[in-house]
């Protein structure tokens, strides 16, 4: 556990926290005046390890050596120049702080960040962190990490837990929800929608799933994984065999055939770790997801089609309807596949480029 010092004064800014994994959808933007909820569980905080913010400069600012250097290896629209490496937390851990007024940005609804720290420490008047909560965006506090420094809590420490604990006591991710709009005339309203975090996790594992692929065609599970993920790899990849075949696989999971050549595996959300195989599924090419995705993949919900028959338990007081469902097919979140895809070094290739550059021409905007 540890707790975030202000680098100018020493004083403190944060509740003793601990480091997970950064959530797959700390960067996304999602729909258009949606209300996302906060990014970090309270009590914890991530480690961005990419430039957050501005300044940007345009790519053909950018020599191509220098964009490797920071693991780049394709075009993007812009680069950030900012320090990386910011902690990000939720907003109710931070204390000692004050808003700075004229660091508003160019949000409508809220705060987006875009003018820089917007957080001054209340001691010393030093800007010290981002507040993020405008429409669309997961709210979060980004500590800066030259403004402060991080010191460990005496007598607590957190032990991670395994994979068997995780697959046991993990919690799921449903892949539907309600996302809430802000309110007009009207009220406040929502609409049901796919989850984004299933939207921006499908986005990272599509960039692994094409890479895996080696540019020839990919079969994924039946179902809900098909669903999430096979109509964008048909469009994408050439039709016909020979097909390369991806399973689910992690802890609990019957182990994958010698012949398998692609698996989806959890990442495990306190140490960021992908779950890796023993024995002849080794040498398969590892997509992650983030665990609560997968348990749902490994292990879904049961979505009746219409009523149960018989009568109901003696414990259960009523029936509430099932959840509905949405009435488009899934998308993956477009910014978070560009964003993984460009740091892959195989993304050099020829044909990887091509689908780069027709996600970028808005060829590919019925798949995200």
């Amino acid at each position: 556990m540890f707790v975030f010092l202000c680098a100018g004064c020493a004083a403190e800014l944060t509740t003793p926290l601990s480091q997970v994994s950064l959530p797959v959808h700390a960067r996304q933007k999602y729909g258009n005046g949606a209300q996302l909820p906060v990014l970090m569980e309270s009590g914890t905080f991530a480690v961005d390890p990419d430039p957050w913010g501005g300044p940007w400069r345009m790519w053909d600012e950018i020599d191509p050596d220098e964009a490797e250097a920071r693991g780049i290896y394709a075009p993007v629209y812009a680069l950030c120049d900012s320090t990386p490496g910011a902690s990000v937390i939720a907003p109710g851990d931070i204390r000692g702080t004050r808003l700075i007024p004229e660091k508003r940005g160019g949000a409508c609804c809220g705060l987006d960040g875009a003018d820089g720290p917007n957080m001054a420490c209340t001691s010393c008047g030093l800007p010290v962190a981002t507040r993020v909560d405008d429409c669309s965006l997961w709210q979060s506090v980004r500590l800066s990490p030259d403004a402060v420094h991080r010191v460990p809590v005496d007598g607590i420490h957190v032990v991670p837990l395994s994979w068997s604990e995780l697959a046991e006591k993990g919690e799921k991710t449903a892949p539907f929800e309600p996302i809430a709009t802000w309110g007009g005339r009207l009220g406040s309203n929502q609409y049901w929608s796919w989850s984004p975090q299933w939207e921006a996790a499908a986005g990272q594992a599509l960039a692994h799933l094409l890479v895996a692929s080696q540019g020839q065609p990919v079969k994924v599970p039946g179902g809900l994984t098909a669903d999430v993920f096979q109509r964008a790899l048909d469009a994408m990849l050439p039709a016909g065999p020979p097909r390369r075949r991806a399973v689910l696989a992690g802890p609990g999971q019957p182990s994958p055939d010698a012949g398998v050549d692609i698996l989806l595996v959890p990442v495990h959300p306190q140490t960021g770790q992908t779950w890796t195989p023993a024995g002849p599924a080794a040498t398969a090419h590892l997509v992650p997801l983030p665990l609560g995705v997968w348990l749902w993949l490994v292990s879904p919900q049961p979505y009746l089609p219409v009523p149960a028959s018989g009568r109901i338990p003696q414990d259960v007081l009523r029936d509430d309807p099932l959840p509905p469902r949405p009435n488009y097919l899934f998308r993956a979140d477009r910014e978070t596949f560009q964003h993984t895809l460009v740091r892959l070094p195989a993304v050099r290739s020829p044909w990887l480029r091509t689908i780069l550059e027709n996600l970028t021409q808005g060829t590919s905007a019925d798949l995200f």
